[in-house]
């Protein structure tokens, strides 16, 4: 063992981990990376100055390496946004002349002053066909499903562009402070395409026998290390497990790992998926560490480092795949959103401080693909580093926070942080709200690591909790608090329908708290995200599939040990009917589960009909009897011969004692599900709690 790969003192527990990593010309400090994530501050007028930020947060927080959104070589690869006169720009997401590589130096600088031993990679991203904008470009013009627009098909002279635009691009990153680049060969990007048939269907050297289909990508990686040089990272992310019918074989994958070897490629990095695949791969339905042994069985095939990643969250998750021999390097880019010191907690032996991405994709992936500033659901900082910061409070004040749902919690922890103390009251018997119904929900037990996270801070900030407790305004009042916060959340909405406190009744909470028996035929009124999670509870057979890897495989027809193209060509996925019959109903007339997130709607969606799930639309309920539930469908009376009739029709916000207080004249404010119940929402509660609390 070399010097530079001793285990530092004080990192035992997560020896492998914490264990630098030799490149040759350089060393990596520990193994982990926080991997590419497009934020949307790249498209941002002061994108620059925010990815600073953004980026030399999480750098201070102890990673051995970063590597940025995805940027672009040139204009017809990446994304646009329009400047006041609806021209086009691209801000900070190209790479390709001297003026950006003065926007790009500021955020390198201010990644290196912040931490100067850790790695900063820029991933070179060219989006090939699924680019927004109508400059797309591919092997063959082959739509994607997913994509904008159809791209035109590339001649000699355009691939040849390609090519020297990418190295290029590497060119400028080193000039512009980065230590490396990372190549994306993957997710249905440009290079990907002319590794896959049905993509590449040219019959002239770049397309026809897989040793012509590889010349691209590897013609790119070959100019980009002579372009770059020997002092210089080269990282190429490759589809190891592509998930497509007809995708890559395994030999084909290993094989163009051992060729990427040879032309000086530094690390393979293992993608799993194409965007457009029919496969989760980062939803919390998926188990931590999924395809890691798919990373470990090509680490075999080369003598460079191989990155893995995908649903890796906790430090003893990354150390356990380090043990296993599957990888030299981890991946975790959610985590570190979610937590930007989550690797100096880890080095520091306070892993139970950290706070945990749960997957659920809303405030970051969700928002990437629709346009939106990334953030996370559980750290509404996220990508909001100059915008909203946690500062001493200069005038602490006494806090009461009335309800220790996610709102409440949010604003407890934040101002504890910032000095006022804090009492936290909540009638239950344990903190969390509507986190301990989330929890409960097939393939979303993460809430349980909110919940610890948010219960150890509670402990370290010194907040006085006090459960079982019902608070009234002259408890407040006597008090003598400063200033009140109510959280109380909401309670379900009921519909006024004749019947509706019929036997067959029953709430969405009695439902998923198991408090009430669900019959075998069941009519479930709202089509939400709480309809979905009870439909998903009441029709789930075995295990979740988030905590055993072979349940996933089977429902979603993945072979993770014969590895056929793709990993799934001709592999049905097995999901067993639901042991009831289930309606799914909504009144609005648009498709069941429009409303869904955009990244993990249509998993939700397709896991219900593979089920049996019956889903309804345009449904006007009239009344609950004996007989069932009696509806309007299609402009047609009906019965469903039900024997639960489950109500998941909104919410009603809890606002009474805020409205008492305030008519005494306290210093009063209402925060979450309690100002607003539309739809419960967590992404929305915690960030305004915390704005709130930031601001007080």
């Amino acid at each position: 063992m070399s010097a530079a790969e001793k285990i530092l003192p004080g990192h035992e527990k997560y020896a492998r981990l914490f264990t630098p990593l030799e490149l040759g010309h350089t060393v990596i400090k520990n193994r982990s990376i926080m991997g590419s994530m497009h934020t949307g501050l790249e498209e941002l007028p002061d994108g620059f100055e925010r990815m600073a930020a953004y980026y030399a947060e999480r750098a201070a927080g102890g990673v051995g390496m970063i590597i940025t959104g995805g940027i672009a070589p040139n204009p017809e690869g990446g994304m646009t946004m329009k400047d006041g006169d609806g021209n086009e720009v691209f801000a900070a997401s190209k790479l390709q002349n001297e003026k950006e590589v003065e926007g790009h130096a500021i955020v390198t600088k201010a990644v290196h002053d912040a931490a100067p031993d850790c790695k900063f990679v820029m991933q070179i991203l060219h989006m090939g066909p699924l680019a927004y904008n109508d400059m797309a470009v591919a092997p063959s013009p082959v739509k994607s499903r997913i994509g904008a627009f159809a791209p035109r098909e590339l001649d000699e002279a355009g691939i040849e562009k390609q090519i020297a635009d990418h190295a290029h691009c590497a060119a400028m990153a080193k000039k512009a402070g980065y230590d490396g680049v990372e190549i994306i060969g993957s997710a249905g990007y440009l290079l990907s395409t002319f590794l896959v048939e049905k993509t590449n269907q040219r019959t002239d050297q770049w397309g026809g026998s897989y040793n012509n289909r590889m010349r691209f990508p590897l013609a790119v990686a070959k100019r980009c290390r002579e372009a770059v040089g020997d002092d210089f990272i080269i990282i190429f992310r490759i589809a190891a497990m592509d998930m497509l019918q007809g995708g890559m074989s395994w030999e084909e994958v290993a094989e163009l790992a051992r060729e990427l070897e040879k032309v000086g490629v530094s690390i393979v990095s293992t993608h799993f998926t194409w965007h457009e695949s029919a496969v989760p791969t980062i939803a919390t339905m998926v188990p931590r560490a999924a395809f890691t042994s798919v990373t470990g069985r090509l680490r075999k095939e080369v003598s460079i480092p191989v990155i893995t990643s995908n649903r890796i969250n906790m430090p003893q998750v990354a150390e356990d795949v380090l043990a296993a021999g599957e990888a030299d390097l981890v991946s975790m880019a959610r985590p570190m959103l979610a937590d930007s010191a989550f690797m100096l907690k880890a080095a520091e032996d306070r892993a139970d401080e950290i706070n945990t991405c749960i997957a659920c994709n809303q405030a970051c992936l969700d928002h990437t693909f629709g346009g939106k500033t990334t953030s996370c659901l559980v750290n509404p900082r996220a990508c909001h580093e100059t915008l909203l910061n946690y500062e001493p409070t200069p005038t602490p004040k006494r806090i009461a926070v009335i309800g220790a749902g996610p709102a409440g919690l949010a604003y407890a922890t934040v101002a504890a942080e910032r000095g006022h103390k804090v009492s936290l009251f909540d009638a239950a018997d344990e903190i969390g709200g509507q986190f301990n119904l989330a929890k409960l929900v097939p393939g979303k037990e993460e809430f349980y690591e909110t919940l610890r996270y948010y219960g150890r801070m509670i402990e370290k900030l010194g907040i006085a909790l006090k459960l079982n407790t019902r608070v009234d305004t002259k408890m407040l009042e006597e008090s003598g608090f400063d200033h009140v916060v109510v959280a109380t959340g909401i309670t379900p909405r009921m519909p006024h329908i004749e019947g509706i406190t019929h036997a067959k009744v029953a709430s969405y909470i009695d439902v998923l708290k198991g408090t009430k028996q669900v019959g075998k035929k069941v009519a479930i009124m709202g089509a939400g995200g709480i309809g979905f999670d009870v439909a998903d509870t009441i029709s789930h057979d075995g295990p979740s599939g988030a905590l055993d890897k072979a349940v996933f495989a089977k429902e979603w027809g993945v072979d993770f040990e014969n590895h056929p193209r793709g990993g799934v060509t001709g592999v049905e996925p097995q999901v067993a009917a639901a042991d009831r019959e289930i309606f799914l109903m909504q009144r609005k007339d648009t498709s069941v589960g429009k409303g869904l997130g955009k990244t993990t709607g249509w998993t939700h969606r397709l896991t219900l009909q593979r089920r049996g799930v019956k889903m309804m639309n345009a449904i006007e309920y009239q009344k609950i009897d004996d007989a069932g539930l009696h509806i309007i469908a299609n402009g047609k009376p009906d019965i469903l011969d039900v024997d639960t009739v489950i109500i998941c029709a909104g919410q009603e916000p809890l606002r009474e004692l805020h409205d008492a207080l305030a008519a005494k004249g306290v210093s009063v404010e209402l925060v979450g599900g309690a100002y607003e119940a539309a739809e419960l929402d967590a992404k929305t509660a915690i960030k305004q709690a915390s704005e709130r609390a930031a601001a007080i």
